[in-house]
């Protein structure tokens, strides 16, 4: 199932998305995290609805719109710790990202006044969907609600001036997410998914996911060790190799660039620069 949080009216809403039709069931659950909680006892209805409107007639929301944590993995692809001339890591490195970075599907990411080296990242991100900690690996797939899509926009000269990388990956619209999540059972397995980046229509990054280093079960793993993850939470795996600051010149985001990044079986999540 596709599933995305959307607009009308001034009236929010959970959505089934068919066919480029969206059809209601907040009768069912109001927003995604009450959708994963309920999803045993209504899914199989849900399943069958069909009808709905033109999704065009539609404002997006972030799928998830405060979760209590947005984990992020640095490094996760080997070219791309190639590119950054860092070693490739032992074990997942992890970062975090603030909760009022999110963003929606066409919704404008804001280049900062203080910002001189804005750059993209094109991410799979993953929604935790049960509630758990020390989850093995071997049954760490079981807590995935869906899959969807990340840019985990960056000022660079921040995130390296900084030290470490929070406040230079948290500005306010660094976090576009979407468009919508797309339930396990679609995907089938997500470390073989095409994943690529568009600037202004031209490919900068372009990959698959069975290039990360660390897999998803690893990962969740990894960090449910230390914390307890939670219904809702966002987890992204890592970015490809050709992000704009590693390249030669450099490739930064400009005010006015519109910046696609698509994922096999997922979409196209979009987002213009300003």
């Amino acid at each position: 199932m596709k599933l995305a949080m959307l607009e009308k009216d001034g009236k929010e809403g959970l959505y089934l998305i068919k066919d480029d039709r969206a059809i209601d069931i907040s009768a069912y659950a109001s927003n995604l995290v009450e959708f994963f909680m309920k999803k045993e006892e209504i899914e199989e209805e849900i399943k069958g609805f069909e009808g709905g409107e033109p999704l065009s007639s539609f404002k997006f929301l972030p799928p998830v719109k405060r979760p209590r944590k947005i984990i992020c993995l640095g490094l996760n692809y080997r070219d791309h710790a190639e590119e950054t001339k860092a070693e490739i890591p032992k074990h997942p490195l992890l970062f975090a990202k603030a909760p009022t970075a999110i963003i929606a599907h066409e919704e404008d990411i804001v280049y900062p006044e203080i910002v001189k080296q804005l750059d993209y990242e094109a991410e799979l991100a993953f929604i935790i969907g049960k509630t758990g900690k020390k989850i093995k690996k071997e049954d760490a797939l079981k807590y995935v609600g869906g899959y969807t899509i990340m840019n985990d926009v960056s000022a660079r000269d921040i995130q390296f001036g900084d030290g470490q990388w929070f406040r230079g990956k948290s500005f306010d619209t660094f976090a576009p997410l979407g468009p919508w999540v797309v339930t396990p059972e679609e995907i089938g397995d997500p470390e073989n998914l095409d994943i690529s980046l568009r600037l202004n229509g031209e490919v900068m990054q372009s990959s698959n996911t069975k290039n990360l280093i660390f897999g998803i079960a690893e990962i969740i793993e990894f960090i449910s060790d230390a914390m307890t993850l939670e219904v809702g939470d966002v987890i992204s795996t890592g970015t490809p190799g050709g992000v704009g600051f590693a390249r030669d010149p450099p490739r930064l985001l400009q005010r006015g660039d519109v910046v696609e990044v698509e994922i096999e079986k997922i979409g196209v999540l979009r987002n213009k620069v300003v």
